[in-house]
């Protein structure tokens, strides 16, 4: 009981931290224990590995998309034109 406690306290501590690894933002970097502990939980904590496993594919996902893609202006058209006819609406 007291290993199970310990590991969800320990998963508990990574998870805060994990996003903060993997940035490694110099405006919040994690101490040099606290990246020891990390990857060593990580060694053993199929769980948390998976977590940064989809971090990772996320941020190559988005690193991929550009967001350059352009709208349709007839969309764009459509959705102001049901927008105005809410805002002409009288509200009841």
């Amino acid at each position: 009981m007291t290993g199970t406690l310990r590991q969800m306290l320990t998963c508990h501590w990574s998870a805060r931290r994990i996003q903060r690894y993997l940035d490694a933002d110099p405006a919040a970097p994690l101490t040099p224990g606290e990246v020891a502990r990390l990857e060593g939980h990580l060694a053993t904590c199929e769980r948390c590995t998976r977590i940064v496993q989809e971090h990772r594919t996320l941020h190559r996902a988005l690193s991929r998309w550009s967001g350059a893609t352009s709208v349709d202006s007839r969309s764009v058209d459509r959705v102001r034109e049901f927008l105005s006819t809410i805002d002409d609406q009288d509200p009841t």
